[in-house]
Formats: C-alpha cells, structure tokens, sequence
C-alpha cells in the first residue's frame, strides 16, 4: 500500500513534465481512489494498528513516519487516537525494550542508551523516565537525562 503523496511522488517521475504528464497522474490517482485501492484514511489505521501491534512502537514515532509519508495531520490524528485508545504507553515502551533485548541498565551509558532508543521509538520523555526509575537507575544520571532534553527545547529528536 502506498499514501497519494507517495504515489503521486512516483508517477511524476515517470510521465512527461508539464500538464500533460500532470493531468495523467491526476487522472490514475482519481481512478484508484474510485475503485478504493487508493485510501489515505485506510492506509494511516492500518499502518498506525501494525506499528503499534507489532513493532511495539509509540505514537510520536508513527505520527513522524505518517507525515513523512504524506498523510494529512487530520487523517493521522483520528488513526493514531484510533489505534492508541486505551493502550498503556509504558506497558508499550516495555514490551518494546523486550522485543529489542534490552535489559536493565547497569551503567550510565547502558542508561542513556535505553533512553536514546525508547526516545527514537517514540515514546515521551515522562514514560522513559517512570521506567528509569523502576529499574533503580541512579537519580543522578536521569536528571542529566532530563537536563538534556529541556536543553533540545523539544522531545521529538526522531529519525
């Protein structure tokens, strides 16, 4: 499956340059729409559900996947509330850690590592550290941790 912004992405490269090539990738995409192969709505739930289901991953990270892709913010707003209603975000992050085979941190570097990662998967900063601190990890090295993120100004350092 593929969103209409990737879609239409694809076939500019392979049409003629000017109107004409325009109004035949208009046309394809108006006619896949019609017969329902061509679904952003669809695309974005289903997408949003198997990130979610299978790769563990938390909604910050799929919402940047899905406008990467070209998904309107409407879409993506409605399918990710969606596929995340009722789901605990910490029970997520670790099941997501399990299925990377990360254990509790023994270091301060392991520690910073696991934050690195959950942060990239998608996960806030508030569910890393709750989980940080479940496992005992030294106080002193989460507030570093904290420290760095209030110096990015932003929780979204994403791929």
């Amino acid at each position: 499956m593929r969103t209409v912004a990737e879609l239409k992405r694809l076939l500019r490269q392979r049409v003629e340059r000017g109107e004409n090539g325009e109004a035949a990738v208009e046309a394809v995409i108006h006619k896949l729409k019609e017969q329902r192969y061509l679904n952003d709505s669809q695309y974005a739930a289903t997408y949003a559900s198997y990130r979610q289901n299978r790769e563990k991953f938390g909604q910050r990270r799929v919402i940047a996947d899905l406008k990467a892709k070209g998904v309107h913010s409407e879409v993506i707003g409605k399918a990710v509330g969606s596929a995340y209603s009722g789901v605990n975000e910490e029970k997520l992050a670790r099941q997501h850690l399990a299925r990377k085979r990360l254990r509790k941190p023994a270091t301060r570097k392991e520690a910073a590592r696991i934050f690195r990662s959950l942060l990239h998967a998608g996960f806030t900063s508030r569910v890393i550290f709750s989980i940080l601190r479940k496992w005992n990890v030294d106080d002193e090295s989460i507030d570093e941790m904290e420290t760095q993120v209030e110096d990015l100004g932003s929780e979204e350092p994403l791929a």
